[in-house]
């Protein structure tokens, strides 16, 4: 049965690649740009002109790798954020998590840099640490203040939305200290964007999301183990606080690089994993690189779609998850009980 389930989920994890990389090579063409498909082949191969070279590996490949990074990176800490609260409705984004190394991220560019326009590219690869230290603040602040004898599903929830708040109301503080176009650059870049996206922004996140994803696929049997319970989990002989404690700043990380890349992206680490739950089931053995393969892909579709709907103007690719994925957490939190 176990090598049925395995093969079931390569055959899942394989028609989400093949999804992906439709998409994908969709994107490439698609912008205030046209490129033709046999242009955009033509440019891999160096037969293409200096104009779609430019467009294909200065703007949008570097854009579509973030998007992939960025999307597997938020729906990981998702699904380890599940697993360890035993909450379906857990997500970075509403719990807070996200909006703490957003505060960070931009707490640092207005004491240290001034400015957004002037942001050094060695500065870039600061930002993800800058932005981990954000999210284990406010880890540490929601389990404080949710914490009563236990952590109640729709309790966390409420503090969670609570401490986003209370962030997001600090950084719109230091935005009204910045310059006007520095407060307009940072309200886009909140909202969720990867406008921007270039090779050193990729570079930055590229080691935090290939080290830590696997990192987490390898602690997935304590994943396992935590579900059951903290009695069950420290009577099979797991250091239940050891291994939580690892896999919440495992998640952090991804979040806090996640949100330096792109913004606050909210809603996609709730989605990801229940889509994966449902495809593959419970075990995160094989849940999290599914879910991981999801948050790409969706990352990628709503990027897509972004670009497309209002063509030749984009829409921030965090509000087109929050618009896909809103209606998703109402209808989990009038099930929960």
């Amino acid at each position: 049965m176990l090598k049925k389930k395995m093969n079931r989920t390569l055959m899942i994890m394989g028609l989400i690649t093949v999804l992906m990389v439709m998409i994908f090579l969709l994107s490439l063409n698609m912008g205030e740009i046209r490129i033709a498909p046999i242009n955009t082949l033509k440019t891999f191969v160096g037969l293409g002109t200096a104009q779609d070279a430019l467009v294909l590996f200065e703007f949008r490949l570097p854009r579509m790798v973030v998007a992939i990074l960025v999307g597997a990176g938020i729906a990981t800490a998702g699904a380890v954020w599940q697993g360890v609260s035993q909450n379906d409705l857990a997500d970075p984004g509403i719990l807070g998590i996200n909006s703490g190394a957003s505060f960070a991220v931009v707490l640092f560019i207005f004491f240290f840099q001034g400015s957004l326009n002037h942001l050094q590219s060695n500065f870039v690869f600061s930002l993800p640490i800058f932005a981990f230290l954000g999210a284990c603040f406010a880890i540490a602040l929601i389990y404080f203040l949710a914490w009563k004898k236990g952590l109640n599903p729709v309790r966390l929830v409420l503090v969670g939305i609570g401490v986003n708040a209370a962030f997001d109301a600090a950084v719109l503080m230091l935005q009204l200290k910045m310059d006007p176009n520095d407060f307009m650059q940072a309200t886009v870049w909140l909202s969720g964007n990867i406008w921007n996206a270039n090779w050193n922004i990729a570079m930055a996140v590229f080691p935090w999301i290939v080290v830590l994803i696997p990192f987490i696929i390898y602690k997935a049997r304590y994943l396992n183990i935590l579900s059951l319970g903290d009695q069950i989990a420290t009577g099979l002989g797991t250091a239940v606080e050891k291994e939580r404690a690892i896999l919440l700043l495992s998640a952090a990380a991804l979040s806090g690089a996640s949100v330096a890349a792109a913004g606050n992206i909210t809603f996609l680490g709730l989605v990801a994993p229940h889509i994966a739950r449902r495809l593959v089931g419970p075990k995160h053995q094989f849940l999290i690189p599914t879910a991981a393969l999801i948050g790409a892909l969706l990352f990628l579709l709503a990027d897509l779609i972004g670009r497309m709907i209002l063509a030749p103007s984009e829409i921030p690719v965090g509000l087109v998850i929050s618009v896909l994925g809103a209606p998703y957490f109402i209808y989990l939190l009038m099930k929960t009980k």
